[in-house]
């Protein structure tokens, strides 16, 4: 039987199992999912973020216990899923992608943001300073200010605030009169949209924090490892490939302390025998250059080259036996 009525709408059980099915199919089909909290969203601020996302990633927002009901149904299929669980709580969303740069992915959902004013009873995700100058209040309201410990005075038919105030911290309930005040200021101080909680990356669960991480944090952290590694394997008298170029530069100071000591000699160690043997041919060899040099009014005088090189000549014979 046909109508002219528009069709019912689905029931609520129909509305679950499209959700339950449209969650479970992402989660195979994706392979990075960054989890998001959503605080003070509005739907119209969500909607352009969706927008934003297209064709990048797809953002599915949901109850926590459905969540977590899907991936504890389908944790055989892939027990990795199971490192969701513990971040399922609070009102979150979830950010699938399988594009390789999350960073990239991060950027387009934290880019989002609207001001927002500090409604009585929220807490507040940040302090709130109210700065100094005059302000477009009347002289009327001057007991309201004084009530809030804010010093002012009447400065051209205005309320002007004499120096910065703190009126609310980091974390702190919104009071009334702190609300009304930012009203009457038309301050909106607060700024709401997505903020990253935990990325998961083809089976792994780490911290947003892991995103801000460049190359060269990563060649730093590994090149102190590799300092770490050649000092101990040198302390304890251990062969690894970190400490092997230490240990072969330990064996030629000590090879070339023995031949400049005897009648043993290898190329390297020749020249260095050659400097000490005749050390004015070598001073003598450099002037030229001393002089080419001096011409430019930048470079030292011979006399001051000598001495340099009879420094070096001092460094180089201090060897020993045990480097």
């Amino acid at each position: 039987m046909s109508g002219t009525g528009s069709k019912p709408g689905r029931s609520k059980k129909e509305k679950k199992v499209d959700y339950f099915n449209k969650l479970i199919g992402y989660l195979r089909e994706y392979r990075k999912i960054l989890i998001v909290l959503c605080d003070n969203i509005g739907s119209s601020h969500m909607q352009r973020i969706r927008i934003s996302l297209r064709g990048k990633a797809v953002l599915l927002m949901g109850k926590n216990t459905m969540m977590r009901k899907v991936v504890r149904e389908h944790m055989e299929e892939n027990p990795d899923w199971e490192g969701l669980l513990p971040y399922i709580t609070g009102n979150i969303g979830l950010v699938f992608t399988n594009d390789d740069n999350l960073s990239k992915i991060r950027d387009i959902c934290l880019e989002s943001k609207v001001p927002a004013a500090a409604k009585a009873g929220i807490k507040a995700p940040q302090e709130v300073v109210i700065p100094k100058g005059i302000t477009t209040l009347e002289p009327t309201k001057t007991s309201f200010l004084q009530a809030l410990n804010i010093a002012t005075k009447i400065n051209k038919g205005s309320i002007e605030i004499l120096q910065d105030v703190l009126l609310i911290k980091k974390g702190d309930r919104v009071g009334s009169s702190e609300s009304t005040l930012l009203q009457m200021l038309d301050i909106r101080p607060f700024q709401y949209g997505l903020s990253m909680v935990a990325v998961y990356d083809t089976g792994s669960v780490f911290e947003a924090d892991v995103l801000d991480t460049t190359d060269a944090d990563v060649l730093s952290k590994f090149a102190v490892g590799v300092g770490n590694v050649a000092s101990l394997a040198l302390g304890l008298g251990f062969p690894t490939v970190a400490s092997f170029p230490h240990v072969v530069a330990n064996a030629f100071k000590n090879v070339l302390a023995i031949a400049l000591e005897t009648t043993f000699s290898f190329p390297q160690a020749d020249t260095i025998k050659q400097i000490l043997e005749n050390p004015d041919a070598y001073i003598t060899a450099s002037a030229p250059v001393a002089e080419s040099t001096s011409n430019t009014g930048g470079a030292p005088a011979p006399e001051e080259e000598a001495q340099k090189e009879d420094e070096e000549e001092d460094e180089v014979v201090d060897f020993d036996l045990f480097g």
